[in-house]
């Protein structure tokens, strides 16, 4: 099966490289996408563009596809379900959970000239980054991409009550299935409040798994996939 990966802010298809290696083993087919505005130097894309992204890769694989979101990005996979129910097998949300209608996608730091620029590890201290020695963070702060404008601040728009349909796997880095949980009954997640089959999986690692634990979340990737 095609497993469709797409990457959070600031990053493109290059960090699903580890993932992508362990995935092809156990019989499925990664696909990393790099996201307009985030690995092609335009900084004029927009939340839409990144949106037609996404669903191009969901109608070119031969059969229903995963979609798996990382961070921001767990709300461009969710808007695939929405455009897309029909022919995705599941959607996977790693280290965060979809916006709802409404709402701007990643409104979350400084803009400057049009682009979201990494904001440094300040705001990441803690679990997030804890994992993260400091040649890594050198390392990703130095391929950080910034985000342009009319990425994070785009518009979520949700159509199609047929998203609810779709499974949904939430992987819990930074927080537990029990935290991931009590969010989602609380209120904090509505889209997922209305999902009907969501399932959990703990992965001991900050937010960025792709990065520090490879081979570990690509076996709940494939484990998420089943043998549709």
């Amino acid at each position: 099966m095609d497993i469709l990966l797409v990457g959070g802010l600031w990053l493109d298809g290059s960090v699903w490289g580890g993932v992508a290696s362990a995935l092809e083993p156990l019989g499925h087919r990664p696909v990393p996408i790099t996201l307009p505005g985030q690995g092609d130097g335009s900084a004029s894309a927009t939340l839409d563009d990144q949106v037609a992204a996404v669903l191009a890769a969901v109608d070119a694989a031969p059969g229903r596809a995963v979609v798996v979101g990382h961070s921001a990005a767990c709300t461009l996979a969710w808007l695939a379900a929405d455009r897309r129910p029909e022919r995705l097998a599941g959607v996977v949300l790693i280290g965060g959970f979809p916006s709802a209608d409404g709402q701007p996608y990643a409104d979350f730091f400084e803009v400057r000239d049009g682009v979201m620029p990494f904001p440094g590890w300040e705001p990441f201290e803690g679990p997030d980054a804890a994992d993260l020695d400091e040649a890594a963070r050198r390392e990703f702060a130095a391929a950080a991409i910034p985000v342009p404008v009319g990425v994070s601040r785009g518009v979520v728009r949700l159509t199609d009550e047929r998203r609810f349909d779709v499974p949904v796997v939430v992987v819990c880095p930074e927080f537990t299935p029990a935290q991931a949980q009590e969010w989602i009954k609380g209120g904090d997640v509505p889209e997922l409040a209305q999902a009907k089959h969501v399932d959990f999986a703990d992965i001991d690692s900050g937010h960025w798994p792709m990065v520090t634990r490879p081979t570990e979340l690509a076996r709940i990737l494939a484990a998420a996939a089943g043998t549709d």
